[in-house]
C-alpha cells in the first residue's frame, strides 16, 4: 500500500508573518515530497496560530499552504483536518473551498487492519484544567457570536496578540516532557484501552515527538511540531515511524 502521513502544530503566522514564511515554504516542500506516495494526509490541528471564519472573511495570508492543499486534493489525495486549540474556530471553509473534511474531536480509522484513534489531543485526559475551562468559553456559541461582531482588523489582531502572549493559549509552558507516568495523553490512551483496543493513538498539541507503548500492541504517538522539530509521522501499512523533514 501507499503511505499515510501525519503532521501537526505548524502554527503558521507566529510569531510574525515574516518569521513564519520560511517554515511555510518548508512545509510546502514536505507536501510536495509526500504527495508522490501518499495514500492520505492527516493534519492534526494548529496549522495556523490563529484562525477564525467570519461569514464572508477568513484571515489574510497562507496562500502557499492553501494553494498546495488544494492542488493535492484536486489530484485525488485525501486530506483530513482536525482542529486544534489555535484553530478551533474553523467552520466549513476547508470543506467548501478545498474539499477537506474537518473534525472537531477524535475519530477512529482503520488502515490495513490496524486501528487508529486520531485527534489534536487538547483537553484530553487528566490535567490541562485551565485550558479545558478556557475551551468551554471559546467554543460557546454566544462567545463566537460576540467575537464575530468585532471588525476583522480588530478581532484578528487581538486574537493573534493573545495567541502569542497568553501562556494559557500559547501553551509555551507545556512544552516539556512530564515522564510517562504523568503525560496526560499517555494516561488518556491507557484509559481508552480499558474499553476498546487501538493499535495507535496519534495526537499533536504537546509539541514533543514521541512514541510510547501504552499496552499490548498499542502505542501513543505525539507528532512533535513544525517550529523546532519539523517532525511527521508515516504509516507504511505495517509500522509507524516518526521522521524529521531535513530539507
Amino acid at each position: 500500500m501507499k503511505k499515510i502521513y501525519f503532521a501537526s502544530d505548524q502554527h503558521f503566522g507566529a510569531p510574525t508573518p515574516e518569521l513564519s514564511l520560511p517554515r511555510e515554504k518548508k512545509f510546502v516542500g514536505w507536501l510536495d515530497e509526500v504527495k508522490e506516495d501518499a495514500e492520505a494526509i492527516f493534519l492534526l490541528g494548529d496549522l495556523f496560530d490563529f484562525w477564525f471564519e467570519y461569514k464572508t472573511v477568513v484571515p489574510k495570508g497562507f496562500v502557499r499552504i492553501l494553494g498546495k492543499l488544494a492542488e493535492l486534493r484536486d489530484s485525488g489525495i485525501p486530506i483530513y483536518f482536525f482542529v486544534g486549540n489555535h484553530d478551533l474556530w474553523m467552520n466549513d471553509y476547508f470543506e467548501t473551498e478545498l474539499n477537506i473534511p474537518v473534525y472537531h474531536d477524535n475519530k477512529e480509522f482503520t488502515f490495513n487492519g490496524k486501528t487508529f484513534l486520531i485527534g489534536h489531543g487538547d483537553g484530553k485526559g487528566p490535567g490541562d484544567k485551565g485550558y479545558k475551562r478556557m475551551k468551554k468559553v471559546f467554543t460557546n456559541p454566544f462567545s463566537k457570536w460576540l467575537f464575530r461582531w468585532l471588525h476583522p482588523d480588530v478581532g484578528v489582531s487581538l486574537a493573534q496578540y493573545l495567541s502569542v502572549k497568553n501562556k494559557l493559549i500559547s501553551g509555551n509552558e507545556d512544552v516539556k516532557f512530564l515522564g510517562e507516568e504523568n503525560e496526560w495523553l499517555v494516561l488518556y490512551a491507557k484509559r481508552k484501552l480499558e474499553t476498546k483496543h487501538y493499535n495507535y493513538f496519534i495526537f499533536g498539541h504537546r509539541h514533543l515527538p514521541m512514541i510510547i507503548p501504552v499496552g499490548e500492541d498499542a502505542k501513543y504517538v505525539n507528532l512533535g511540531d513544525w517550529i523546532g522539530y519539523f517532525t511527521y509521522g508515516v504509516f507504511d501499512g505495517e509500522t509507524f515511524e516518526l521522521k524529521k523533514f531535513e530539507k
